[in-house]
């Protein structure tokens, strides 16, 4: 499908299932690409923030790499390996691991985790750039209603 020349009556023709799909694999390759060159992946970043009691995780305990897994299942993509981008922040010294296979956040970790959330603005404001805010919020507003028209929840 073509935008280039398409008017407006045409692009409402379009099916946003595409569109979606399109944007969902672009923006996931912009944000990966942006990360590794910062010398992190994404889901290095993502086992971090779900062990921290500062971010996702409510309570800091440790899991194991299944449980990470689970808490991860409406983002992780089928490609990654947790075990892998684990042992990457074991060698780090960002994470430790129990007896039972727990993993855990060190002191390093959390440090780290605050260094590389501080790249989140910049790879926000290069994906927003000639957006203005209005735009945005009046487009995940007509997603959120297109998930609930198909029967989704749309938190």
């Amino acid at each position: 499908m073509t935008t280039q020349q398409a008017s407006d009556a045409e692009l409402a023709g379009q099916p946003a299932a595409y569109w979606t799909g399109i944007a969902y694999e672009a923006l996931i390759a912009y944000t990966r690409a942006r990360q590794v060159e910062k010398g992190y992946t994404q889901p290095q970043f993502w086992l971090l923030r779900n062990l921290s009691e500062n971010d996702i995780s409510p309570d800091g305990e440790g899991m194991t790499i299944p449980e990470l897994r689970e808490a991860m299942a409406s983002y992780i993509r089928p490609e990654d390996d947790l075990a892998a981008e684990a042992e990457v922040l074991l060698e780090r010294g960002w994470l430790t691991r129990d007896a039972e296979d727990r993993l855990w956040l060190t002191e390093e970790g959390e440090q780290a985790r605050l260094n590389l959330a501080r790249n989140a603005p910049a790879i926000r404001a290069a994906l927003h750039e000639g957006i203005d805010d209005a735009d945005y919020v009046t487009t995940l507003k007509v997603l959120q209603q297109m998930i609930r028209n198909a029967g989704g929840t749309a938190a």
